[in-house]
């Protein structure tokens, strides 16, 4: 079943999303974390550009 799903993503017309992958600076500990969100890809740059 998984892959009649996947198959519906692709068909002519759907909207194309992207994974973006962030690394943010704990003020706290000073490490590192990653944040991870799946965006349209229209909305990507606005994404990557959001300080949080």
């Amino acid at each position: 079943m998984a892959k009649k799903s996947v198959a519906k993503l692709r068909q002519e017309g759907a909207q194309k999303f992207i994974k973006v992958i962030r690394a943010v600076k704990s003020p706290k500990t000073g490490a590192y974390t990653f944040k991870e969100e799946i965006v349209p890809e229209q909305l990507a740059q606005e994404t990557l550009n959001k300080k949080s």
